[in-house]
């Protein structure tokens, strides 16, 4: 089992940038798909982003695509989301998590979920 652990996240202004990473640990996540996903209160998971096991592939969500980067260091096992020209719809607790099925997008499809970070964006 993977274990996953988030943070980077914190108060900016909009326009703003913050970097976050996911490091894991316990069983090796290199051969595995991750994602990103974010949950604003009273609002349901919803998908940020999500890169392929080696990095060559990445997809994003229409809302974060042009200002969201996701990259990652398996060497490193870590997981990064470069997030730039934040907005205060951004603000949302920032998840990652390991995808185990077929979709890149649907939180159902993927597991070990990390503890979540607090990205809070002022306007």
């Amino acid at each position: 089992q993977v274990q996953l652990v988030e943070s980077g996240g914190g108060l900016v202004q909009a326009g703003g940038s913050l970097r976050l990473s996911c490091a894991a640990s316990g069983r090796s996540f290199s051969g595995y798909g991750m994602g990103w996903f974010r949950q604003a209160p009273g609002k349901e998971r919803e998908f940020v982003a999500a890169i392929n096991w080696s990095g060559g592939s990445t997809y994003y969500a229409d809302s974060v695509k042009g200002r969201f980067t996701i990259s990652r260091d398996n060497a490193k096992n870590t997981v990064y989301l470069q997030m730039n020209r934040l907005k205060p719809e951004d603000t949302a607790v920032y998840f990652c998590a390991v995808r185990y099925g077929s979709t890149w997008s649907s939180p159902a499809d993927f597991g070990s979920w990390g503890q979540g970070t607090q990205v809070t964006v002022s306007s």
